[in-house]
């Protein structure tokens, strides 16, 4: 499994993403279990992933990964777009932007980056708008 494009917050729970994560395509069952290996949740934990079904067609209902099975679930209408939600039992909840796919590497590394950023308000939708038109970071990415 190759390792996941990742970036975690220092600050968990600081805003409304822990993370940012950039997959290599768009085959859950290819990408998930990298990314739950590196999240280290435990063993026993069970895993459940919210996934919005536009970035995710066909999404199975459930992913085989080393030593479990994580289930897979469709994001309401109410939920925001280009998240995904990993639910780790007692370890952990992570809500973390996805970068999509075939994003350009410069808009990738501005996303990966900015996650990181404790005052950020910002949405997972407002971020890649910024991130696109190259006005993520410093007070520009602080606009709402």
């Amino acid at each position: 499994m190759p390792l996941p494009r990742l970036t975690v917050a220092r600050d968990i729970s600081h805003g409304p993403l822990d993370g940012a994560w950039w997959p290599r395509c768009d085959a859950l069952e290819l990408e998930l279990p990298a990314l739950v290996v590196a999240l280290e949740p435990d063993v026993d934990a069970e895993v459940r992933v919210t996934v919005d079904p536009a970035e995710w067609p066909g999404a199975p209902h459930a992913v085989m990964a080393p030593g479990r099975a994580i289930t897979v679930q469709s994001a309401g209408p109410a939920d925001e777009a280009h998240v995904i939600t990993l639910d780790c039992g007692t370890v952990g909840r992570w809500v973390l932007l996805v970068v999509p796919p075939d994003e350009s590497v410069g808009t990738a590394a501005r996303l990966l980056a900015a996650v990181d950023d404790p005052e950020s308000p910002l949405t997972a939708v407002r971020m890649l708008e910024l991130a696109r038109t190259g006005r993520l970071g410093g007070t520009a990415g602080k606009t709402g």
